[in-house]
């Protein structure tokens, strides 16, 4: 039956606690969907907490079972999979969790959408798939993982009227984002004053602002919807402009107006370092980076002062 064009869209996000599908999650909101998300019964939905009475909330316990009655009763018009467990440097211990949640969890996802002929899905890899800029080269067991489960996806999109849009991201940044990743221990150093361990800062990071994120991903969603001749597609989601480290963090410094202590060269690089990103990748048509990166990181310490008043 088709679909009444004033009635609101339905989608469904996994991975929504995190940083991307937490600010994805709100701009659909935001945009007028109607937003259901998948989460475990451990998750903190605390980045969700302005848009909690607007979120659906599943609780997925780990079976087919469940998952299966998760997409009957959403009814998505178009699933995002951005859940997944990032490790750059894993342990044995930690190859169970790995494969259970970026290879097991996605494909009992794919199932279920097709048990409930769901067939519009926005899946999210990742430029370490492709190490020294080759076509598929994993820089660790994560990149691995998503490329398995592109592999099994695969079978999905051949094999019924499962229809993919692959996006791959880069470097993210923006605000209300709790990892402990650079801008966050750049931060945290400009306010204690504490020396900084870097490496030699020579590697180029290929980052994109949170909001152009969102947008990629809202542009993937319009295109897909209706256009029964996608099958697969995919897309980079890149700034096409990396720099180095050292730049990075000069640039901040600048914006900010923070004077850092860097003992740059005190950390060696780690194993399969990606010292230039992934070149390869195509944009999705329609859509390219609107914020530099001097005007992200302004509207990002803007947010964090604004936070840290209300505090």
């Amino acid at each position: 039956m088709k679909k009444n064009i004033y009635e609101a869209k339905r989608a469904l996000v996994t991975g929504a606690t995190g940083f991307i599908g937490s600010h994805l999650s709100k701009r659909l909101v935001k945009d007028g969907w109607i937003v259901h998300v998948l989460v475990r019964e451990h998750s903190n939905i605390c980045p969700l907490k302005n848009s909690g009475d607007s979120i659906n909330f599943h609780y997925y316990n780990g079976s087919m079972a469940t998952m299966t009655e998760i997409l009957k009763t959403a009814k998505p018009d178009v699933v995002f999979h951005l859940a997944s467990m990032f490790i750059a440097q894993h342990t044995s211990a930690q190859i169970d969790s790995l494969i259970q949640s970026n290879i097991t969890f996605g494909v009992q996802l794919a199932e279920a959408m097709v048990l409930n002929g769901i067939y519009c899905l926005i899946n999210t890899g990742t430029s370490w798939q492709h190490f020294e800029d080759k076509d598929y080269s994993p820089v660790c067991l994560y990149a691995a993982t998503k490329q398995a489960f592109e592999s099994l996806l695969t079978y999905y999109s051949e094999s019924s009227k499962l229809k993919v849009i692959n996006l791959k991201l880069f470097d993210s940044y923006g605000p209300e984002d709790y990892r402990p990743k650079l801008f966050s221990l750049l931060r945290k150093a400009s306010f204690d004053n504490s020396p900084l361990i870097m490496s030699p800062g020579e590697q180029l990071i290929d980052l994109v602002y949170i909001d152009d994120i969102v947008d990629a991903f809202l542009k993937a969603a319009s295109r897909i919807e209706g256009n029964d001749e996608i099958r697969w597609e995919d897309f980079a989601v890149t700034s096409r402009s990396p720099i180095s480290l050292k730049e990075v963090v000069n640039t901040y410094q600048a914006v900010t107006g923070k004077k850092l202590s860097i003992k740059w060269g005190a950390l060696p690089y780690r194993k399969n370092e990606v010292m230039l990103p992934w070149s390869k990748g195509k944009l999705i048509p329609g859509w390219k980076p609107q914020v530099s990166l001097i005007e992200g990181i302004k509207k990002m310490e803007e947010v964090q002062r604004a936070e840290n008043l209300e505090k």
